[in-house]
C-alpha cells in the first residue's frame, strides 16, 4: 500500500496496487450483469447479516435442549462476532486505507462511502466470518449453512465496490482466527459457565 493523502490528519494508504487489477475486473462484470442480479447481490450486502442474526437464535434455541454447555456456547456466539467486529474496526481504524471506489475513481453499485470510512478489512466479512465459525461450534449444520452465506457476503462486497478482494479476505481471517481461538477456549470452561449461569436468574437462557 501506498500513501495517498491525509484525511481529518490521518495518513491515508491506497490499496489498489494489491489487487486493483482485480477489483476492477469484478466491478466491470457487475456493471454488465443483469439488472436483477446486481439488485440482489446489493440487497444482501446490505441486509444479509440478518441471515447469520437468525442462524444465532436457531441454534440458542435448539442448544438449549441438548443441555446447558451447549446453550452456553451458543450464547456465546453473538458475543464472539461482536469481539471480532471489535477487532476489525481496531486494525481499520490503524491502517486507513482508502476505499477502492475513491483511490480508482470508479463508479460502484454501492455509493461510495465517506472519505474517513476505511476499506481495510471489511467488517461485513469478519463479522460473517466470526458468525460463521462460532456457529460450527454449536451445530455444524448450522455452521455449513453459515459458511457459505459469510463466503457469499464478502464476495458482494467486492461486488458492489466496497471493498478490495483483499480486504474481506483479510476480514475472514480476523474473523476465523479470533473466533476459533476463542471457541476453543469457551468449550473447556462451558459447563463451568453454565454452572455458574445455571445458579443465577439468567438460567432461563440456558434450560429449555
Amino acid at each position: 500500500m501506498q500513501e495517498t493523502m491525509r484525511v481529518s490528519g490521518a495518513q491515508v494508504y491506497d490499496g489498489s496496487g494489491v489487487d486493483g487489477t482485480a477489483y476492477l475486473e469484478v466491478v466491470d462484470m457487475a456493471h454488465r450483469a443483469p439488472a436483477w442480479f446486481d439488485r440482489a447481490v446489493s440487497d444482501y450486502s446490505s441486509y444479509g447479516l440478518t441471515l447469520f442474526a437468525a442462524l444465532m437464535l436457531v441454534g440458542w434455541w435448539r442448544a438449549r435442549r441438548q443441555g446447558a454447555p451447549q446453550a452456553i456456547k451458543a450464547l456465546a456466539v453473538p458475543v464472539l462476532t461482536v469481539v471480532a467486529f471489535g477487532l476489525s474496526t481496531l486494525v481499520k481504524q490503524t491502517v486507513h486505507e482508502n476505499r477502492p471506489c475513491r483511490s480508482l475513481h470508479v463508479v460502484t453499485i454501492e455509493a461510495c462511502p465517506a472519505p474517513d470510512d476505511w476499506s481495510f478489512p471489511s467488517n461485513h466479512a469478519t463479522l460473517a466470518a466470526a458468525a460463521a465459525v462460532a456457529l460450527w461450534f454449536v451445530s455444524v449444520r448450522l455452521g455449513a449453512i453459515a459458511a457459505v452465506g459469510a463466503l457469499a457476503m464478502a464476495g458482494s462486497r467486492v461486488w458492489v465496490g466496497a471493498h478490495y478482494p483483499h480486504d474481506v479476505l483479510a476480514g475472514i481471517a480476523v474473523g476465523t482466527a479470533l473466533t476459533v481461538a476463542a471457541a476453543l477456549l469457551l468449550q473447556r470452561c462451558a459447563s463451568a459457565l453454565a454452572g455458574v449461569v445455571g445458579r443465577s436468574r439468567l438460567r432461563v437462557l440456558i434450560t429449555s
